[in-house]
């Protein structure tokens, strides 16, 4: 494995600002609290990794909302591809995980 990469912040730029939260509900402030959560599932997205590295990330926000969040990395910064609920079988395997 390589050396570990150091995050220095999120990348919210005009194109991905706020879209996850018109689309499903989930602010850019919620994205960014479920990377704090320390029962996080991180997943390679290997399907989706074709042009670059894409990661799943399934956690709990600060108020118990369970998220599935795609992001993805770019010169030290997290950029979140897209964000919604989590469905009842995805809560479940979750909590069987953690």
């Amino acid at each position: 494995m390589g050396k570990p990469i150091e995050i220095i912040e999120f990348d919210w730029d005009k194109d991905n600002k706020d879209k996850n939260l018109k689309k499903h509900g989930v602010s850019d402030e919620e994205c960014e609290e479920i990377f704090f959560d320390p029962r996080k599932k991180i997943l390679k997205d290997i399907l989706h990794s074709t042009n670059e590295g894409r990661y799943i990330l399934i956690g709990k926000t600060k108020l118990k909302r369970f998220l599935f969040l795609v992001f993805t990395i770019r010169k030290n910064k997290i950029r979140v591809i897209s964000a919604r609920n989590l469905n009842k079988k995805e809560i479940h395997l979750y909590e069987q995980k953690t």
